[in-house]
C-alpha cells in the first residue's frame, strides 16, 4: 500500500512539473486597450502602444500623390472594400513610415471609427522585421478579431540566404488561407524589389536558369498591388517642410534666418528630406528653448 502511495505522490509531482515546463497558452488579445500595438513572439502578445509616435498628415510635404493613393486604399479597406497591400519604398527620410501612421489617424478620424458606435476599428500593428518569420501566427490572432487591421513593417528588406520572405509570399497571396479579409499589409523599404542588386545579380550568374532564379526574388514585390515610390525632396519641398513645422510648432524665428539655417543644415547632413527637416526644427527649438507640441 504504501508503494502505491508513494507512486501516486511520484506520480502527481511528474504531473506538475511537466505542467510548469509546458508554455503558457498564449492570452486572448484586448484591441479595446488601444488603436495601435507591436507584435510580440516570445511570448505571443499584442503590446499596446499609449501613444503613437506620428506626424499630422499635413506635415508631410511633397509626397502628395503617394499620401493621397495611400490614403484612399486605407479608407476603402477600413469600409470593407476591397484593397491592396502596399510597399512604400524610394528614398531614406522621405516620410515613408510616418505616411503610414498618419495615415491611419486621418482615417480613423474622417470615418469617426473608435467612438464605440459598433463599427469595427481600424488598428495599427508593428511587426519588427527580424519577426516576419512569425507573420502566420499574427495573422491567427487577427483573423479571429473584429476590428480591421494595418499590419506594418518599417524597413523591410532581405539579405542573402535570409528564406524568410518566402513565408512572407505565401502569407500575402498565395498560401491554402491567404490573407485575412479583415488585414493588409503595408511595408517600407529603401529597395523597390527588397532584395540588393548584389544577390539578385549573384543568383542570375549562379544558377542554372538564371531567369528563373531572379523571378523567385522579384516575385515578392508582386504580391504588393500598391506600390508607391518616394524620391529625394527639391530645395522647395525641403523648405516647406521646415517651415510647416515651424509654423505647427510656433517657432519664433524670422523668416529668413530659418532658411538660411535650414539650408546650411541640410548642406551639413548631405541631403534633403523630412527627416532631416524634422532634425533641423528639432535643434532650432532646443536652441530656442521652445518644447515642441505633442
Amino acid at each position: 500500500m504504501s508503494d502505491r502511495k508513494s507512486l501516486i505522490v511520484y506520480l502527481e509531482r511528474l504531473a506538475a512539473a511537466l505542467e510548469r515546463l509546458a508554455p503558457l497558452a498564449p492570452a486572448k488579445a484586448d484591441f479595446s486597450q488601444a488603436e495601435a500595438f507591436v507584435w510580440q513572439t516570445s511570448p505571443e502578445a499584442f503590446l499596446p502602444v499609449p501613444r503613437v509616435n506620428r506626424q499630422p498628415l499635413e506635415l508631410l510635404k511633397g509626397i502628395d500623390r503617394a499620401a493621397e493613393q495611400l490614403l484612399d486604399n486605407t479608407r476603402r479597406f477600413a469600409e470593407g472594400l476591397p484593397a491592396n497591400n502596399a510597399l512604400l519604398w524610394g528614398a531614406r527620410g522621405m516620410g515613408k513610415s510616418s505616411l503610414v501612421k498618419a495615415a491611419q489617424a486621418e482615417v480613423r478620424r474622417s470615418l469617426g471609427l473608435g467612438r464605440g458606435k459598433g463599427r469595427p476599428d481600424l488598428k495599427l500593428v508593428e511587426i519588427h522585421r527580424e519577426d516576419i518569420a512569425a507573420l502566420p501566427q499574427c495573422l491567427a490572432h487577427l483573423r479571429a478579431a473584429p476590428d480591421r487591421f494595418i499590419v506594418f513593417c518599417d524597413d523591410l528588406s532581405f539579405d542573402k540566404d535570409d528564406t524568410s520572405y518566402k513565408s512572407l509570399k505565401a502569407v500575402l497571396e498565395g498560401g491554402i488561407e491567404g490573407r485575412p479579409d479583415n488585414v493588409v499589409f503595408y511595408a517600407t523599404s529603401n529597395r523597390r524589389h527588397l532584395m540588393p542588386r548584389d544577390m539578385m545579380e549573384n543568383e542570375r550568374s549562379t544558377a542554372i536558369n538564371p531567369s528563373e532564379a531572379v523571378e523567385e526574388k522579384v516575385s515578392l514585390s508582386d504580391r504588393f498591388g500598391l506600390w508607391l515610390g518616394f524620391h529625394n525632396a527639391t530645395q522647395d519641398e525641403y523648405l516647406a517642410m521646415v517651415h510647416g513645422y515651424a509654423a505647427h510648432h510656433r517657432l519664433k524665428v524670422a523668416p529668413d534666418d530659418l532658411k538660411r539655417e535650414a539650408l546650411e543644415w541640410s548642406i551639413t547632413r548631405g541631403a534633403r528630406s523630412g527627416r532631416v527637416a524634422w532634425q533641423f526644427i528639432q535643434d532650432l527649438a532646443g536652441r530656442l528653448g521652445h518644447k515642441l507640441n505633442a
